[in-house]
């Protein structure tokens, strides 16, 4: 850690740093464990190449979903998009889970969504993710998902060439007929955005906590989908969250209609299989 980035964290959090190691933080930011001479111990992160917004968007995405209480959410203790920027955050002990783990986080997941969200999208519009997606605010799912999802991601992998031409055609005629696949008109949501099992922390008592959200008001089944896409989450988390939030009828037909944006992010991303899972999820709907 360089020396200004450690001026800046002991000025924000009003103690001197008595030791730093440095630990993973994702795919891009530089993370470190930062002990601090008060007793605390806290996560902090950087990333000198991020866009404008980067951490503060994250930060504002951690406080939306701990003010619910409903799911463990690390504190943000301190956060600048000035340079040095940084993230520091609640530290938590990880550890493994227990017996009641799953049905736990599946309850508190149904808690977290049943909150609701001012509308689909995010009210200060801010873009979530590695491709910089869109967050208008929208008045319904549909609108929502063809307009800052499906479309966006269209001419993202038509510029990257990551996608069959036949694909985004179809990627694009989907998103101007959603409307079929939400016929009580589904209310929004508020979700974690990215709820895959790396994005999950256990800590040393077995409780779950979310970390690196993509937050913003959607649909619940897209954080259930995007679960059961690249697993690491028991059978019972999605038992637990039925019993507390029934989910409406026919969501299993649509839970790679919700997998096809994260699809085409991973397939613009890294192609390989993602570019024929993509093509395939696309096609059922089609």
């Amino acid at each position: 850690m360089d020396g200004e980035l450690r001026e800046r964290l002991e000025g924000a959090l009003g103690a001197a740093i008595a030791g730093v190691v440095p630990v993973r933080g994702g795919d891009v930011a530089i993370a470190y464990q930062v002990d601090l001479d008060d007793g605390r111990r806290v996560f902090a992160k950087t990333h000198p190449g991020a866009p404008r917004g980067f951490f503060t968007t994250e930060a504002t995405g951690l406080s939306w979903l701990r003010e619910v209480d409903a799911i463990a959410v690390p504190e943000v203790l301190a956060v600048s998009d000035d340079p040095p920027n940084h993230l520091a955050l609640e530290w938590v002990d990880e550890g493994h889970g227990r017996s009641g783990t799953e049905r736990e986080l599946g309850a508190a997941l149904a808690r977290l969504h049943r909150a609701g969200a001012p509308c689909f999208g995010r009210q200060d519009r801010r873009t979530t993710g590695s491709r910089r997606l869109p967050n208008e605010p929208c008045a319904t799912w549909t609108e929502f998902y063809a307009t800052n999802r499906l479309l966006p991601l269209a001419r993202l992998a038509r510029d990257a060439r990551a996608l069959p031409e036949t694909a985004i055609d179809s990627l694009e005629r989907l998103a101007e007929h959603l409307e079929r696949f939400d016929p009580e008109g589904e209310l929004p949501s508020r979700l974690h955005g990215d709820l895959w099992a790396g994005n999950r922390l256990i800590d040393a008592k077995g409780r779950s906590w979310l970390i690196d959200p993509a937050a913003h008001g959607g649909h619940r089944e897209f954080d259930l989908a995007m679960m059961r896409l690249f697993g690491g989450f028991g059978p019972e988390c999605f038992v637990a969250y039925a019993e507390v939030h029934p989910l409406t009828p026919g969501w299993e037909d649509r839970v790679a209609l919700h997998q096809i944006a994260p699809l085409v992010v991973h397939a613009i991303k890294f192609g390989g299989h993602y570019v024929d899972a993509a093509a395939s999820a696309i096609g059922r709907y089609v």
